[in-house]
């Protein structure tokens, strides 16, 4: 999988989602292709069993982040070690993908029959906000539990936050800088800004849990002179800067309060720089992630914290573990979207969207058993 080239919205993509139908009908699935709006397409596979079972999906996606720099080793080779694999997006998410595959795999060559279908879907456009999960939800699959194998280096994440992006706009009031008492100097403002937003939490959060995967971050920060961001007269006080960041909530808060709490620090703003105009907007254009929850309680949660116990003889950290309770992932789909209950849980998280980008050769086998061992439980030996 690390082998193909899967850019996100390239024929990489499209390439690789091929190879995982024939993987998946080579091994007896009933498998194909799917559409995703903008000629891009789904691998979606299903291993019928013999009926009185439940059902369990995986599903984790294909598309990667490009290479950054300081790479030491070849992204595309799969290279292997005592310790690791390597890879662009082995981390986030080919070797949750593969580890689900391969708990399938030795399942039906050991010739276990079970009773409740496994479906595994491997989605395109997780990177644009989920629209391959979504859309495999509108063409009516789905499941009675799920498990997304975003990278949580095994743990059991039960909560993760919501995701918008948002954009400032702070309007000053320029002079040149002999005259620097008499403008609203936008820089100055927006300095004083940015730490009160990276720290706020969100009104209305339903325990502390949830309140601990608010966050806000501004990640864009561009000033100068007029909206056209003039850069050319320094000696001149700006009067304009643009922030564009991201914020997260968590299940029970929604957008609009965190909008609310987030207008109210720019009220306050405006009130230490007199003179400044603020202007709060949410990015609308886009499939946006949800947030997601599932009770402890739940079938599958307690199904994969056994098997976790089973595996390495200790207890898995489950909760809203963070930095994954940070992550948007396709679980808020398929919780909000689909009606399903599910867990995260995958390998990879430590050396995720990084130069040699890695998963532990360890983390990723007990995966495979930590899954194989779910699958039996959820869907039940024939």
């Amino acid at each position: 999988m690390v082998q193909h080239k899967s850019y996100t919205q390239t024929d990489g993509e499209k390439a690789l989602a091929g190879f995982m139908v024939r993987e998946m009908q080579a091994l007896g699935l009933d498998a194909a292709l799917t559409p995703v709006l903008g000629d891009r397409v789904n691998a979606i596979g299903r291993w019928t069993g013999t009926g009185g079972g439940k059902s369990l999906l995986f599903n984790g996606h294909l598309d990667t982040n490009p290479v950054s720099e300081g790479w030491t080793v070849d992204p595309w080779v799969g290279k292997v070690d005592d310790s690791f694999i390597y890879g662009i997006g082995v981390s986030n998410m080919k070797a949750g993908d593969a580890a689900y595959f391969c708990a399938l795999r030795t399942l039906i060559e050991a010739g276990v029959k079970l009773k409740g279908d496994v479906v595994l879907t491997y989605v395109v456009g997780e990177l644009q906000g989920g629209v391959g999960t979504a859309a495999f939800i509108d063409q009516g699959v789905r499941a009675d539990y799920f498990i997304n194998s975003e990278p949580t280096d095994l743990a059991a994440l039960t909560m993760h936050a919501a995701a918008f992006v948002f954009t400032i706009e702070l309007i000053g009031k320029t002079r040149h800088m002999s005259k620097r008492e008499e403008a609203v100097d936008a820089i100055a403002a927006a300095c004083d800004l940015i730490p009160r937003l990276n720290t706020m939490k969100f009104s209305g959060a339903g325990s502390p849990e949830h309140a601990g995967i608010n966050r806000v971050h501004v990640g864009v920060v561009h000033g100068a002179l007029g909206r056209d961001l003039q850069e050319w007269r320094p000696p001149q006080v700006a009067d304009y800067v643009r922030l564009k960041g991201s914020g997260r909530y968590a299940p029970g808060q929604n957008r609009a309060g965190a909008l609310a709490d987030m207008e109210a620090v720019l009220s306050d703003l405006m009130q230490r720089f007199p003179g400044l105009e603020a202007r709060l907007t949410a990015e609308e254009n886009r499939l946006t992630m949800p947030a997601f929850e599932v009770p402890r309680e739940s079938r599958i949660v307690q199904a994969i914290n056994r098997a976790y116990r089973t595996v390495r003889d200790s207890e898995q950290p489950t909760g809203a573990i963070t930095p994954p309770g940070f992550y948007g992932t396709d679980a808020g789909h398929l919780y909000e979207r689909a009606g399903m209950e599910g867990i995260v849980c995958g390998p990879g998280g430590r050396y995720n969207t990084m130069p040699d980008e890695r998963v532990d050769i360890a983390d990723y086998l007990d995966m495979i058993r930590i899954y194989l061992l779910t699958i039996l439980e959820i869907c039940e030996v024939a």
